[in-house]
């Protein structure tokens, strides 16, 4: 009888450092797809001023300036 009081005395805290551990995973998770979300919107922005200079590229070049003048016009040089 009393060895199964002490056996239950020693689960007890394992019981609550796997609830920790779990909780601890859960957040590590939800911080990673957090991460992830905001690299996913900073990369949408990039794409879209990488459209952006491509078109002002594409028109200086029609305008008769070579690929370097064009690059450095539209960098703000």
């Amino acid at each position: 009888m009393a060895d199964e009081n002490a056996t239950n005395t020693q689960c007890g805290g394992k019981k609550k450092a796997m609830l920790a551990y779990g909780i601890v995973q859960i957040s590590a998770t939800v911080v990673s797809a957090i991460s992830l979300a905001a690299i996913a919107v900073g990369l949408c922005s990039i794409k879209q001023e990488s459209k952006a200079f491509n078109g002002c590229v594409e028109e200086i070049v029609s305008s008769g300036k070579s690929t370097a003048e064009a690059v450095r016009y539209c960098n703000g040089g």
